[in-house]
């Protein structure tokens, strides 16, 4: 890390003001998967134990007009004290002589959880007054909202530039140093598979990536906008008709460059979008009008585990199909078996957020790959080559 971390800074006595990201899943009154919070902890803990009074910011939910109890981070805070053994304070505003008093009241080794920072307009456009009110709140800003720093927001970046040092968290620092070994370093054959519904969305990816990798898997809907550049069949598949002579351009960009563009051979086929339509497995070619695939097939399912399994480096974002529905999980489920099975076999394997996170997670192997990004957007944009200004913002070492 080019950046100062929290370690780098005597914490003893300080107001620290860390941005964490506890945009959890909440659902009927219950936080359906804590694993944000959870993995803040260790940075959380080590603030705490320097002696530090710890005030944490998040946004939670997309709130529209301000204020919405429905969006309160009052129940992640409630949370959180069940996690960790030191008092938990909650304070309803995110700037302002209320918060200041809740902070004041909180003795060192203590928390401050402020409420959720999206309940002021200025925060997505990054307004430098907003950032100048959550920067009055401390002495020290940590970043450790992986997640959130691909946005350029007053409590992510913005808040930087009133506060110094600005730091990187310990799940900040986890996350960079994966995402930047993988791909600038890696051990070979260095694998990526990339899935998802639109290959407007992993554009970038790629071309960064047909520079770094030994193999492409292209899986999951974007794979039949690849079948058209290629003359192939599609029925009423997902196409992106604006990307088909792109993704015939990245196609010769892989030939020219020595790097192995996987397809699927063959698909799982429905005349529905539904778990409940019957299925068929056809070959690549055989694909009918009206006539959608909605998962890889057995044979794919086998091509991709086995170049996944022979890896020394595998980055994988984007599902190969519809998993959510298990008639069409079998894809994307067999990737996760070879993900695991290679990280045994000593390889580094990355699981780039967002739905392969979930994916991987549906599958209970989530403890058997080397590391699940916390950050989907946020990942993305790290391995398109740009800048976060999360990252960028906080003060070098």
């Amino acid at each position: 890390m080019a950046k100062l971390t929290l370690r780098d800074v005597d914490l003893a006595g300080k107001k620290v003001l860390m941005r964490v990201d506890f945009n959890v899943p909440y659902k009927n009154g219950v936080i359906t998967d804590d694993n944000r919070i959870v993995e803040a902890l260790k940075s959380i803990n080590y603030v705490l134990d320097q002696g530090a009074t710890l005030i944490l910011s998040s946004h939670f939910g997309r709130p529209k007009d301000g204020p919405d109890p429905a969006y309160s981070l009052k129940p992640v805070a409630d949370h959180l004290a069940t996690l960790v053994s030191v008092p938990v304070h909650f304070s309803e505003e995110a700037i302002g002589d209320k918060a200041k008093a809740v902070i004041a009241a909180a003795k060192p080794g203590e928390i401050v959880v402020l409420e959720n920072v999206r309940f002021y307009k200025g925060e997505t456009k990054n307004d430098a007054a907003l950032s100048k009110q959550f920067a009055e709140l401390a002495d020290v800003f940590i970043n450790d909202a992986f997640g959130s720093s691909h946005r350029a927001h007053s409590s992510v970046a913005g808040v930087t530039e009133f506060i110094k040092p600005a730091l990187a968290g310990f799940l900040l620092e986890k996350e960079i140093k994966y995402l930047e070994e993988t791909v600038n370093s890696p051990a070979r054959p260095f694998v990526a598979v990339l899935g998802g519904a639109k290959v407007s969305d992993k554009i970038g990816v790629i071309e960064n990536l047909l520079d770094k990798v030994d193999s492409i898997i292209i899986g999951g809907g974007m794979t039949y906008t690849f079948y058209k550049a290629k003359g192939l069949p599609i029925g009423k598949s997902l196409l992106e008709e604006d990307k088909v002579s792109l993704a015939k351009e990245l196609m010769e960009k892989a030939a020219a460059k020595g790097v192995n563009l996987l397809l699927p051979i063959d698909s799982v086929v429905s005349q529905e979008f539904s778990n409940d339509a019957p299925f068929k497995t056809v070959d690549e070619d055989g694909i009918e009008d009206g006539y959608m695939a909605l998962d890889i097939g057995p044979k794919s399912a086998e091509l991709f585990s086995e170049t996944v399994r022979n890896a020394k480096t595998v980055l994988w974002n984007g599902p190969m199909g519809v998993f959510e529905m298990d008639n069409f999980s079998k894809g994307t489920f067999a990737v996760a078996e070879a993900m695991a099975e290679a990280t045994t076999k000593g390889a580094i394997t990355i699981i780039g957020g967002g739905d392969s996170a979930a994916a991987i997670k549906k599958a209970g192997l989530s403890d058997q790959v080397t590391h699940v990004s916390t950050g989907g957007g946020a990942s993305l944009e790290y391995l398109e080559g740009k800048v976060l200004p999360g990252i960028s913002s906080l003060t070098d070492k």
